[in-house]
């Protein structure tokens, strides 16, 4: 999947974007991949979805984008 614009995201994956942010920057210690499944159940996201969010943030705990 390519570089993608906030704005072309769906509402429900630009809320797990945010989600995801916040708890990132409140608890910089969590494990990214369940903060990434969470934020999947939480908003709901399709399969593709839910892809495009592994796929952004794969580097997050060892790289912290």
């Amino acid at each position: 999947m390519g570089k993608r614009s906030i704005a072309a995201l769906s509402s429900n994956l630009q809320k797990a974007v945010k989600w995801i942010g916040e708890i990132m920057k409140e608890c910089p210690n969590a494990q990214h991949n369940q903060v990434i499944n969470d934020a999947q159940l939480r908003f709901d996201l399709t399969p593709a979805e839910s892809e495009f969010l592994n796929h952004n943030f794969k580097d997050l705990e060892s790289g912290r984008k």
